[in-house]
């Protein structure tokens, strides 16, 4: 099973070429505004709600708004370049998608963190139940809900999601 916590970083330069092309075979304006969202959500790792992803542009633009963020990652996600996730909190959140590999969701019910992993046998077994009813998958979504360590109340045990945020802290990298 593939963890990915530290996924490989995504190819900004390549999605932003896809995302103008977007916007100029649909008639829409690339303005500095769409940019520096563009950016820097293709830039962050792990999953932001639209809140998330405001703070993260007010450091750089402090008078980009809410409807604003929420038009990008509407023009985003319309366009494959991120993807919409509701998960146990009922919450909107979006990915990076387009030429990102598939992976699965664990959700911690207790502290919300989700962790992102890849497992063949898990995916193999898929394919082979729904042959086994007659299905030929397109797509699908694996999401697990539980309880991390730390939650569970296991004597040391960490969470995910402290560790991701003590990490990004120390490498200046968001999660």
């Amino acid at each position: 099973m593939q963890d990915r916590r530290t996924p490989e970083a995504p190819d900004v330069d390549s999605m932003m070429e896809q995302f103008h092309a977007y916007l100029v075979k649909n008639q829409l304006k690339s303005t500095r505004q769409r940019d520096l969202i563009a950016q820097t959500f293709f830039s962050s790792t792990g999953h932001h709600s639209i809140e998330e992803l405001l703070a993260l542009i007010r450091e750089q633009n402090p008078r980009i708004g809410y409807a604003t963020v929420y038009r990008t990652l509407k023009l985003l996600t319309e366009c494959g370049l991120a993807a919409l996730r509701r998960f146990g909190d009922g919450q909107t959140k979006y990915e990076t998608a387009g030429d990102t590999a598939h992976h699965d969701h664990l959700i911690c019910i207790e502290c919300g963190h989700v962790l992102e992993f890849q497992n063949n046998q898990i995916e193999l077994e898929q394919e082979r139940v729904a042959r086994s009813f007659g299905f030929n998958l397109v797509r699908h979504r694996l999401e697990l809900y539980g309880l991390c360590p730390k939650a569970r109340g296991i004597k040391g045990g960490s969470c995910p999601h402290d560790d991701a945020a003590r990490n990004s802290k120390s490498s200046g990298q968001t999660s």
